[in-house]
Order: structure tokens, then sequence, then C-alpha cells
């Protein structure tokens, strides 16, 4: 908060030049300006005796302040006996000079409370002694862009310290000109030994001499995140592993100049390690990965590696070490080859993995797919993305080795076909099932028996323009059970693919995606309010064009439990929203109508009825609906967030 000063003192006014003859005196009480945030109690204004020069309209103070006769050693011995925080934030307001000076001492050079009181005879009311705990590390800053400079990282450190003090601190982004420098990180080190969490992103000019200030000092960091830090190197990482035991999760993205050393450090002084992630580091290879795993094997339990030019002996050793790993995420490993997956596979280490995440590796087939089923027999969540060697055979043999398996998703797997998918329903017990972007489905009749997959509750079919309506009413024959459906993109299915569907389900739809499914009518909104109003609570109908007023007639009359409703761009008017508002059984917290031209100006008062239960209304691009009408929504809905 900025500092106010006010100067009280008799009314009487001279004319004539300035009170201040000196511009630099004003200069010295104003030259942190608006930037720095620092706390300024209020106190009473202090007598000041000092010999004045009296002309005809004219007077002066002495041209050297006397605050300003003593050297920076006097100063510091005074800024270190301060009783609190507050006091300190006081004296930082003062000038630069002053707050250059704060920063420079170290929390530990503070006199102790204690010896405060007992050198101070007497304690005026104008001074507040305050004995809260300043080391506790309560307080959250982030600074982004232009108002992440090394003066307000000065200002911070000095007035958190008498608020609870700093805990977590975020620097996204900062100035090319007056960005933060290793002085504005060593001024937070020096203030705020408390800091437990530290975000760096995109600090070009942050190199080893801040975060060897951090480490140095602030010895209870636990989180450290560095993105795009290009001056940052293994010497950063060797200081936090010599001087914070206690680091718990550590994030390196896109820092060329970090490699194994760092790693290998981190490996032997952070034991208590539990979150490592490591991405586009040219220099991290097998060495560092190698050492880091195997030190730190007890507790390390989320590993994400991507990018980094390490090669089959790396998931050898995630295999053999990774006894405590239940998150594990691997992508764009260019040079791991098939025997690297089917190594990580058998090695029997993975016994705790829960999810597993793999992204445009090479080395993923039909064959190292099956190991890592057998290998893994905790595994619930299953993501495969662009993984483009894996076929029908392979997903079906993991799918039946791995017993546990909950979930799965598959995105750009192009070799993969519908008897893939059904293969993969009849033979496990999996809750959800999300297909994205497999351009290898086509839609064919199974005239086969197929056992039936009673455990799926959620199907996510997303942009797969080969999955139409024989896909669909297989599905809908095998998974009776489902209560999430999410057809998003599916452009080419029409009211005769989706009713199979909606009439099998036995369980009750309660959250159902149709977004873009252009060719959708009235009839499939119809049956399914009439099959699943009593249990639907999410429905999205974004782009469905074809949908009229009839479809939320009967949506106002069927569903009781709607509380999330997505008509954007389709074809409704101010009757429907007039049906909505008159259903008593409604309780819509989120309603979009974006993009309906057939919604004006008189559904105004019907939308006033609605708001009183909406938390969320989005009525963008709505060209019928005037400034006016959003202006009188906004001042009546005051609790509901509406988008205009």
């Amino acid at each position: 908060m900025h500092a106010l000063v006010n100067f009280a003192g008799d009314d009487d006014f001279f004319s004539g030049s300035s009170f201040y003859t000196n511009s630099t005196y004003m200069d010295r009480l104003c030259s942190i300006g608006s930037q720095v945030d620092v706390y300024y109690p209020s106190r009473k204004r202090a007598r000041v005796s000092a010999p004045f020069i009296f002309g005809e309209t004219v007077f002066e103070q002495n041209k050297q302040p006397s605050i300003d006769v003593l050297p920076d050693e006097c100063l510091l011995e005074i800024f270190k006996r301060l009783p609190s925080g507050r006091e300190r934030s006081s004296c930082a307001c003062v000038s630069k000079h002053w707050l250059m000076l704060l920063i420079s001492i170290r929390k530990a050079e503070y006199e102790p409370l204690e010896a405060v009181k007992e050198n101070t005879d007497s304690v005026s009311d104008d001074v507040e002694m305050i004995s809260s705990d300043e080391d506790e590390g309560y307080l959250t800053r982030c600074l982004e862009g232009k108002k992440a400079t090394d003066m307000r990282l000065a200002a911070v450190a000095i007035g958190t310290s008498g608020h609870g003090g700093l805990g977590k601190l975020s620097i996204r982004g900062s100035s090319s000109s007056h960005g933060v420098t290793n002085f504005g990180l060593s001024a937070i080190a020096r203030g705020c030994p408390s800091l437990r969490a530290l975000s760096l992103w995109n600090v070009p000019h942050v190199g080893d001499a801040g975060l060897s200030e951090i480490a140095k000092e602030c010895h209870l960091l636990e989180k450290l995140d560095l993105f795009q830090c290009p001056s940052v190197s293994s010497k950063s990482l060797i200081s936090i592993a010599e001087n914070c035991p206690n680091l718990t999760s550590l994030c390196i993205e896109s820092c060329p100049k970090i490699g194994n050393e760092g790693l290998q450090a981190i490996g032997k002084g952070c034991l208590k390690l539990q979150s490592i992630s490591i991405k586009d580091c040219p220099l991290v290879g097998d060495h560092g990965v190698s050492s880091l795993l195997s030190s730190t094997s007890s507790v390390l339990s989320k590993v994400k590696f991507q990018g980094l030019n390490i090669t089959d002996l790396s998931l050898a050793v995630i295999g053999h070490y990774g006894k405590s790993v239940t998150n594990l995420m691997l992508s764009g490993l260019q040079n791991v080859s098939e025997k690297g997956f089917w190594v990580m596979g058998n090695t029997q280490g993975l016994q705790k993995l829960v999810s597993l995440t793999i992204t445009s590796c090479r080395g993923v087939t039909d064959l190292s797919l099956e190991a890592m089923g057998n290998g893994f027999p905790n595994l619930k969540k299953m993501c495969l993305r662009r993984c483009c060697f894996i076929s029908d055979n392979g997903l079906v043999a993991f799918a039946k080795s791995t017993g546990s398996l909950e979930c799965l998703q598959l995105e750009e797997c192009n070799r993969v076909t519908q008897f893939g998918i059904i293969g993969v329903l009849s033979g496990c017990l999996l809750k959800s099932l999300i297909i994205e972007k497999c351009m290898g489905i086509r839609d064919t009749s199974l005239e086969a028996p197929l056992s039936s997959c009673d455990s799926l509750k959620s199907l996510s079919v997303k942009n797969c323009p080969g999955f139409g309506t024989a896909s669909l009413a297989t599905v809908g024959k095998l998974c009776p059970q489902l209560q999430h459906v999410d057809l998003s993109g599916l452009c080419g299915i029409t009211d005769a693919s989706l009713l199979p569907l909606l009439e099998s389900c036995e369980a009750g739809l309660v959250k159902v995606n149709l977004s873009g499914c252009l060719n959708l009518t009235d009839e499939v909104v119809l049956a399914l309010t009439r099959l699943h109003g009593g249990t639907l609570e999410l429905l999205n109908l974004d782009g469905c064009r074809r949908i009229t007023d009839a479809s939320l007639v009967a949506i106002a009359d069927n569903c009781v439990l709607l509380s999330d409703l997505d008509v954007s761009r389709s074809a409704i008017t101010d009757s429907s929203v007039a049906a909505l508002s008159y259903a008593d059984q409604l309780n819509l917290q989120v309603l979009s109508l974006s993009g309906c031209s057939g919604v004006s100006n008189k559904s105004l008062p019907f939308l006033k009825k609605l708001g009183q239960t909406l938390l969320g209304l989005n009525l963008q691009h709505c060209n019928s609906i005037s400034s006016r009408t959003i202006e009188l929504l906004v001042e009546t809905l005051w609790k509901c967030d509406i988008l205009f």
C-alpha cells in the first residue's frame, strides 16, 4: 500500500517562493514513487526545532537535513534495532537510499525484539511494539510483466516482513530494460527467509548469483519452478541442493544451461524430492536422470520428462528405481526405442504406478505396450497420444493384461480401428473411455456376439469423422450403464445414429455434450428429455443449428435437475427463454445463448427471472440484444457473471 504522509501545521499562509528552496529535498522525499508497495502506518507528526531565516515573505530551512548527516554505518545500526517490520516499512518510504540500506540487512542481523525492549527505557505512544511471529511465510506475491522490477521486489522484501512473512513468490515475465535481475532476487533472499515456493518464468536477467542467494538464505524452500531462464545453469541447482534439503518439487523447462551436474546434486542433497518435471533442456541426459532417480527412489512419486536427449538406459532406470512413482509422463523422447519401453515394463519396479501418459514416442509399439501392461499391476489411467505404431492387437493385449485399468484415453492413434475399441470394452472393466482424432476408426457393423461392459460410465468421442451410426449402436449395446456422453465434433451423426444409444442407456444420462453435431434436430432432444430428463444435469447443444424452440420447451417441461445448458448458435428465439423462465422446477446456474440471433430485447424480463439462480450467462454475439439491455442485466443480476 502506498505511503500517505500528511504535513499538518498552522493555517497561516506565506506568499512568495516555495517552502523548500532546494528542489532536491522533495526529490528525496518522493524518490521512490508509486511503484514501491510498502506498509506505512499512521504516526504522530514529530516536532522539529530548526533555525529559520525569515525574509520579507520567504523563509527557508537549513540546506542539510540533520538525519542525512549520519553515515550509512550509523543508519544501518539504527535500522537493525527497529522493533518490527512496520517500522522498517515506514523507513523504506523515506527514500530509495533508505530502501537500499534496509534490503542490505539480512533477516538474522536484526536485533531480537526482546533485546530491543530491554534497551528501551520507555516506549512512547507513537511506537507500537509488536510481538507477532514474522517468519511463518503466510503471504503470496505475484509480479507480472512491467510490474516485475527490482524495486518492487525490494519493497516486497521489506513490506511483507511485518505481516506474516513471504511464503510464495511468482515472477512471470519482466521488462527488457527495467526487469528483474540478480539484485532483486538477492533482496528477496535477504528479507524473506520464510520463502517456501519460488516460480521464475521468462526472466532472462536472473542468473546463478540470484538463485545462489536464495539458496543460502531461504533454507525452507520446498518448491522451485524455472521456465525460460537462459542465464540459470547447473550451479544454481548445486547451490539449492547444498542449502535446501526440504525441496519437494522441482520443475525445469527451457533452461539451456542446466545439465546433468545439477540433477546429480539434487539427487544427492534433496532426499525429500517428490515431484520432478524436466522439459526441453538439451544438456540433460541419461547420466543426470539416472543419478536423480536412483538417489530419490524412496519418495519420488511424480515424474515428467519431455523433449530430452535420453535413451533406453533412462527408462530402464525408471522401471527399476521408480518404486514410489505413481504418476509418470513421457513425451517427445525420440531416442528411446521399443527396447526401452519393453525393459521399463519388465523390470517390475513400477508396482505403485497409477497414471501413465505417453506422447509422441516412437518406441511405443504393440510389443512394448503389452510388456507395460504386465509390469504395472495397479495402473488405473492410461493416456496414449500420437503413438503411431500402436494397433488393435497391442491395445487389446494391453487392456487384458492390466486388470485394474479404469480410464483409457487415445488421441491421434490412427492405426486403432473400431475392432480395437470393441475389444478393449469387451476385455476389461473400464469406467471411462476417451477417443479423440483417431482417423483409423471406420463405421462398420459387427454381427458377432459381444460381451457387455457394464462398468463403463463415461464415453467421449471427439472429432472422429468415421465414428457413425453403426459404432454408436454397438457402443450402446455394449455399455448400458453410460451416464456421461461427449460426442462433440461428430458432424456426421444424425438423429437415427443417436437414438439407439439414448434408448440403450439404462442408468440415466447425467451429462451430454453434442456440440458441433450439425445434423441433429429437435427429435433427438425430445427423446433425450423424455428418456433421461429426470437425471440430466448438463446439456451442451452448441452449434446444433437445427435445434429450435420445441427443444427448449421439452427441456423446460422434463428436466428437473438441469443446471448447465448451452444452446449457443442454435435457432431458438425469445419463446425459448420465456419457456425456461416459466419452468419453476428448473434451477439453472449456467446458461449460454451465444450467437443466438433470434434472442432479442424481449427476453429481458425472462432473463431477469432466470437470473435469480444463474451464476453464469453468456450473451456474446447476440446481435439482437442492445447494449442498454445488457447494462440493465448487469445492474440487476449482480450475482451473475455475464459475458457480452
